[in-house]
């Protein structure tokens, strides 16, 4: 609780004593004997020394001291005539004897009308000092206005209020200590909120009205309706991009405002500025089509880009990929925000409100001259740059990568993961397959330096060759024997013995040495049919011509009604 740091020093039980007898004592014209401790109607006579002599009734005079008078240019603001009440505090047969207060009898008086009040009630009163903690206020004695209740928020200028009569709310009172604290605040409330609800009654979406610059946050400017504050937020201020606020209003400025949205729920009144004027994109499509050479201001970065601003409320966006023919890993290590910059319009989005562009284009293109530096069949040896499923990239020049697809790695496929046989900054040989320039690919192949094992395992082992090899692996299909490291062949289940086979498992396992019969040649798939069942043919039989065709050569297609009889 807040109390009035200018605590009265006059004695005040005399005053509470007396309070019972003031409605009998104010009578002016009684002529009955004034009690001591009474209020009486005085008139002045004439001016002493030091002091105002008047006439109380009954024929008595006495002194009111010049102190408690006004003061007019050093002077007593009193003359002879002017009238007011006095408390008698002493009688005597002369008017030195006889002790007045006219102080006294007016704080009587204002203490009346503060109880009359009530707490909660009215009163008026001037702003006469700044004192800590607040300010004092004369309501006919002084009273204490604390500074959280001078006004509805924080007063810029303190001394502002000083001299100001106001309307009060009587929050505290206390006669015996002399303590009154008053609120300025409850009342502007109060009246804020009439003024509020009036003013939302009227407030429709898509209205526009003008309103004064209030407050400035981060995040948008208040802007005072007359009756209520709204929002224009920082987004709604400009079509533009906008750091702050203050870029675009400053407090006390006159605005006129489009209303957006009211919700009288909460009484929240979103407001727009950038609505009263034309929004740039309307025209974006015609002004930047695609293939334009425009230039703007670098205004923003984010990881993915750089964004330019072609003009106010107009942003393209530089995507990483676009900055430069080289390879870019920040868009800040090539551009600096503020620097001005040449592009090609990529695409227009009007209606997602979204403008790509590249720098690249009108850069020399390394793609073009690509083919002239890296004939196909070109060997090089590059560190690889990346690793993933399937395959390597190797950075064959800045900003320039070589892929070396999986089925590129081994004749022989026994490269499943890369990631098992090539790490980040290995260097590795390769060969150029092919350079496409229109989508940016380059191919390589590793396995291209080596003869391809598959023409001389197909050269040493034609169809009717026989040879000795070992199991591999087995399935439910048949069983893989190996011709040459690297390379197998199958040998079906139905292949395996001149009788029928139920598992392949209960005839050979893996590692066992068998002697098996090329049956057919998949050039194509680089498959080779095995057979054990096929050794038992004598071998003048495939002293007969065999056709060869472009993907195939077959035993079984010359000999196939033999075999079939046998099974």
């Amino acid at each position: 609780m807040e109390s009035n740091p200018q605590s009265s020093t006059e004695t005040t039980p005399n005053l509470e004593a007396i309070a019972a007898d003031e409605a009998a004592s104010t009578d002016a014209a009684s002529s009955t004997r004034p009690q001591e401790y009474s209020i009486a109607q005085a008139t002045v006579v004439r001016l002493a020394e030091q002091a105002a002599v008047v006439s109380f009734g009954w024929s008595a005079e006495g002194n009111v001291p010049f102190s408690e008078f006004e003061t007019v240019d050093g002077k007593p603001a009193v003359k002879v005539g002017d009238s007011f009440e006095v408390l008698v505090e002493a009688l005597g047969e002369k008017p030195e004897q006889v002790a007045l207060s006219k102080e006294k009898a007016e704080k009587l008086r204002t203490w009346d009308a503060v109880a009359g009040c009530g707490k909660g009630g009215q009163i008026s009163g001037t702003v006469v000092a700044r004192i800590p903690g607040g300010y004092a206020v004369d309501v006919g004695m002084r009273a204490f206005l604390p500074s959280s209740q001078a006004d509805i928020r924080r007063v810029g200028n303190p001394d502002a209020l000083l001299g100001q009569r106001f309307d009060f709310t009587l929050t505290e009172f206390d006669k015996r200590r002399g303590n009154i604290v008053l609120s300025r605040r409850a009342i502007l409330e109060k009246e804020q909120a009439a003024r509020k609800q009036a003013t939302l009654e009227k407030l429709t979406e898509g209205a526009v009205l003008p309103g004064v610059v209030r407050s400035i946050e981060d995040y948008g400017a208040f802007i005072d309706l007359g009756g209520m504050d709204g929002l224009l937020h920082v987004t709604e201020m400009s079509w533009g991009r906008v750091g702050h606020p203050r870029e675009v209003v400053k407090v006390g400025q006159q605005l006129t405002v489009k209303v957006l949205k009211v919700d009288p729920s909460n009484g929240r009144v979103g407001l727009g500025l950038k609505q009263l004027q034309e929004d740039p994109w309307a025209s974006a499509a015609e002004k930047y089509k695609r293939g334009a050479h425009v230039s703007g201001k670098v205004v923003g970065f984010a990881e993915f880009g750089a964004f330019v601003e072609l003009e106010s409320g107009i942003d393209g966006l530089v995507h990483v990929s676009e900055i430069s023919w080289k390879r870019v890993k920040r868009p800040s290590d090539e551009l600096k925000r503020g620097q001005t910059v040449e592009a090609v319009v990529l695409e227009v989005d009007p209606k997602a409100r979204r403008l790509g562009l590249g720098m690249r284009q009108l850069q020399p293109n390394p793609w073009e001259s690509l083919k002239e530096k890296y004939p196909v069949g070109t060997k090089i040896t590059r560190k690889v740059r990346g690793v993933t499923d399937f395959g390597v990239f190797l950075e064959v020049e800045d900003g320039i990568d070589g892929l070396v697809h999986v089925s590129e790695m081994s004749w022989t496929g026994g490269i499943k993961n890369p990631g098992d046989h090539y790490k980040v900054g290995d260097e590795v040989e390769a060969v150029v397959l092919e350079i496409d320039v229109e989508h940016e690919r380059l191919g390589l192949s590793v396995k291209q330096l080596s003869t391809d094992p598959w023409l001389t395992a197909l050269e040493a082992h034609p169809v009717g060759s026989r040879f000795k090899g070992k199991v591999a692996r087995i399935a439910d299909f048949g069983a893989f024997v190996e011709i040459e490291p690297g390379i197998e062949g199958l040998v079906h289940i139905s292949q395996l013995s001149e009788e029928r086979v139920e598992s392949v498992a209960s005839v050979v396992k893996v590692g066992d040495e068998i002697e098996v019969r090329v049956i057919d040649l998949n050039k194509r798939d680089r498959k080779v049919s095995l057979s054990v069942k096929a050794l038992a043919e004598a071998d003048e039989e495939y002293s007969q011509p065999v056709e060869q065709g472009d993907a195939r050569t077959s035993f079984g297609e010359v000999f196939g009604d033999k075999l079939r009889l046998k099974d």
